[in-house]
């Protein structure tokens, strides 16, 4: 795996994904969390499609406990700067995935990360 891929990513990418590319379970969360709350049918097949092709493609990575170490050290350098871990959990989260996995986040929402910007290798697509 080359690079982890940010939920944002995942809703907005224009083609497919690379083969090298992993998603987190959490980006999963998300995903299903947006099916759940569509505001029509028509938007709630169009996420459901794309939640299935998703799926379909990646083994998600899990949030196991080395994760959570990482998430939580996250958090606290959030707080400690000034931010509000909580509004940031699941980008917390999927940044903690990254970080374990040694490889870069892939984003769309680059300055939802800046609080933490030498802690992540953030990168847009």
């Amino acid at each position: 795996m080359a690079v982890l891929l940010d939920t944002s990513v995942l809703i907005g990418a224009e083609k497919g994904p690379d083969d090298d590319a992993a998603i987190s379970v959490v980006s999963l969360t998300e995903l299903h969390f947006g099916v759940l709350v569509a505001r029509d049918d028509e938007t709630r097949a169009l996420r459901m499609r794309r939640l299935g092709a998703i799926e379909d493609h990646f083994d998600a990575l899990p949030f196991d406990a080395a994760v959570a170490r990482e998430c939580g050290r996250l958090h606290a350098l959030v707080a400690k700067r000034g931010g509000q871990p909580r509004r940031r959990a699941f980008d917390l989260a999927i940044a903690a995935t990254a970080n374990v996995h040694g490889v870069p986040l892939l984003t769309y929402n680059i300055r939802d990360f800046q609080i933490l910007a030498e802690e992540i290798d953030v990168r847009t697509p």
